[in-house]
């Protein structure tokens, strides 16, 4: 098994903990949630718009589910937050890496470059 590399900071608690709240999210549904006036009604519908295969769909929303698709959709919508959380401290993760890496290595370099040569 491979162990990493990447040493604790606030990047990796960061992104622990965004992960974390990714696991916590209930259902969601990638789609968007809007009323329509419907003919004949006081009352407005409400329907999912959606892509497939780069048609936009469209999904007449019953009444009494509105309010669970709404929480659905908001989901998605902290789910997208949630991935950009996560990919932005990674990223972080790659760069501190590399700069450490850069560090030891010009300290590495001027550790030779004082010693005494025999």
């Amino acid at each position: 098994m491979k162990t990493s590399r990447i040493t604790p900071n606030r990047h990796t608690v960061r992104r622990a903990a965004a992960l974390a709240k990714i696991g916590q999210l209930g259902p969601f549904v990638e789609c968007h949630l809007s009323q329509f006036q419907r003919p004949g009604c006081a009352r407005p519908g409400w329907h999912l718009t959606f892509k497939q295969k780069g048609k936009t769909r469209t999904v007449y929303v019953p009444m009494d589910l509105v309010g669970e698709v709404k929480t659905w959709t908001q989901n998605y919508r902290r789910l997208k937050q949630l991935i950009r959380e996560v990919s932005r401290h990674s990223v972080g993760l790659i760069r501190g890496h590399v700069a450490n890496r850069q560090a030891a290595q010009r300290s590495q370099a001027l550790t030779q470059a004082k010693a005494p040569r025999a």
